[in-house]
């Protein structure tokens, strides 16, 4: 067996079920699950009548590299979205379609990084496991960025010594956060596009969240119009990673993709190749209708919104849970150990949130994800709005 599976830790969920278990939470009260970041708003459909439409082409292999037509959506949808000029994405060089950006951010790692030269993976904390295990699983080992409340829960870049970016080969970002929302800066990107410039590291983007935000007028900024802007508009070490499972509420499709330096999406394409995770031909015209509309988009913004702002009403003063300017988790400060809050609520009210430890490593003396909740309002409005009733009610009883 590979050695390197005994670094693994127990995913945030397996964690949270041994937490839960034993408790026998009221039953009067139905169960709701604050826990699992898994949209819950109805995929358009859209989505459904061209998987359907396709099914026919069950006949056939799919092409790892995805079919033209997706890749040319894709591009147009980039452009569009960030306002590039016309051609600044060739769907042929630089788009790369994937079975989710779960499994593409795991595997890029494996394809880019080389053990043999000792290297470090660079990651925010708290973050999303897939980065620390995708690092351990190709032979790096992971450094992590704190983000605290002092940072504005964003990586302070700027404390990492010039040595831990030498060795560094691969760095993972996350904008929106996951799990605090927070939204990195056009000038943030820029300072690190210039690092990697310097010290020769690929920054892979995770941007999943990326078109779920508050401020329908200020959309959060990416790794690729950064670099475009730059002048680097071969897009040299720079991946960014996207998926339809936000966007548009079709975590069930397992489609996203990769778009970036052409080099690298070469070199990845044939690892892929080997790795045989091509999206199905119904998957793959699915996800074309899927990029190529905006107004279901739109909307899921505006539902996220009108949950946001009815759960704060709630938990405002009560506890310490900022609407964050994008994304769909609640990062809350809570009044005692993260376990025992998670746990205690569950045993009383049948709510469940995930804690906080859970999602993040001691590093540099401090664990930044203790103390802390993450609550996914992924649930129905009326089910958040009663989940939060709990929550509150729960709060002021401690």
């Amino acid at each position: 067996m590979n050695p390197n599976l005994d670094k693994l830790q127990s995913y945030p969920f397996e964690k949270l079920a041994k937490l839960k278990q034993g408790i026998s939470p009221p039953e009067n009260l139905s169960p709701i699950a604050l826990s699992i970041g898994e949209p819950k708003h109805p995929t358009p459909p859209l989505i459904v009548e061209a998987l359907i439409a396709h099914l026919h082409r069950l006949d056939s292999y799919p092409p790892t590299k995805g079919i033209p037509e997706l890749r040319r959506g894709i591009a147009s949808w980039l452009s569009r979205r960030y306002d590039l000029p016309e051609g600044a994405i060739d769907p042929e060089r630089q788009v790369l379609p994937v079975s989710g950006t779960r499994e593409a951010l795991f595997s890029f790692a494996q394809a880019v990084i080389d053990p043999r030269e000792k290297p470090l993976v660079l990651m925010p904390n708290p973050f999303y496991q897939i980065y620390e295990g995708a690092a351990l699983l190709a032979g790096a080992g992971p450094y992590f960025l704190n983000t605290t409340r002092e940072t504005g829960y964003l990586p302070d870049f700027e404390s990492v010594p010039d040595g831990i970016w030498a060795r560094c080969r691969l760095l993972y970002i996350c904008s929106p956060g996951n799990p605090t929302g927070a939204v990195l800066p056009a000038e943030t990107y820029r300072t690190l596009i210039e690092r990697s410039q310097r010290f020769g590291f690929i920054i892979a983007s995770d941007e999943c969240y990326s078109e779920l935000y508050t401020n329908e007028a200020v959309p959060p900024p990416g790794l690729l119009p950064t670099a475009h802007a730059m002048g680097n508009i071969t897009f040299e070490r720079c991946a960014a990673f996207h998926s339809l499972s936000k966007r548009s509420n079709a975590p069930g499709l397992r489609s996203g993709f990769v778009a970036g330096d052409a080099g690298l999406l070469t070199r990845y394409l044939q690892y892929r190749t080997y790795h045989g995770c091509a999206l199905s031909l119904p998957v793959q015209h699915a996800s074309l209708a899927a990029w190529q509309d905006e107004g279901h988009v739109v909307d899921n913004r505006a539902q996220y919104r009108r949950k946001f702002a009815a759960v704060h009403e709630v938990l405002n003063g009560v506890l310490d849970a900022a609407v964050p300017p994008a994304g769909f988790y609640l990062w809350s400060r809570t009044p005692c150990d993260d376990q025992a809050f998670a746990r205690e609520l569950y045993l009383r009210t049948h709510v469940t949130v995930l804690p906080g430890s859970y999602l993040s490593r001691d590093a540099h003396g401090q664990n930044p994800g203790r103390d802390h909740v993450r609550m996914a309002l992924v649930a129905p409005l009326d089910e958040c709005v009663e989940a939060a009733q709990r929550i509150r009610e729960f709060v002021l009883s401690l």
